[in-house]
C-alpha cells in the first residue's frame, strides 16, 4: 500500500457525492426553467433526484477512473496481507499442534 494515499476510498466516495450534488443542481434548475419535464403531481423531488443519480453516474465512470484504479489497488492489498496473516497464522497453529 502506498503511504502517500491513505484514503483512496473516501476521495473516490468524497467526488463521487459531489459530482451527484452538481447533476442533482443543474437537474433542479433545468427542471425549475423548463428544460427538462417536471415530475408528475408532488413528484418533482423524486424526479429531479432520479435525473441526478442518472447524469452522475456515467459521468462518475469516466471523471473518477484514476481513483477508481487507485481506490481498487488499496483495497487488493489490504485483502492480499490479510489472506497472507491468516495463511502464517494458520502455519504456525500447524506447527505448534504438531
Amino acid at each position: 500500500m502506498s503511504a502517500a494515499k491513505p484514503s483512496a476510498t473516501i476521495r473516490y466516495t468524497a467526488m463521487r457525492v459531489l459530482i451527484f450534488v452538481g447533476c442533482f443542481f443543474v437537474a433542479g434548475v433545468a427542471v425549475h426553467f423548463g428544460v427538462l419535464p417536471s415530475g408528475v403531481g408532488g413528484s418533482n423531488f423524486v424526479w429531479v433526484l432520479l435525473l441526478g443519480l442518472v447524469l452522475s453516474a456515467p459521468l462518475s465512470f469516466v471523471l473518477l477512473r484514476k481513483q477508481r484504479d487507485e481506490m481498487s489497488e488499496q483495497i487488493v492489498s489490504k485483502v492480499d496481507r490479510t489472506k497472507a496473516r491468516l495463511e502464517a497464522d494458520r502455519a504456525r497453529e500447524d506447527s505448534v499442534a504438531r
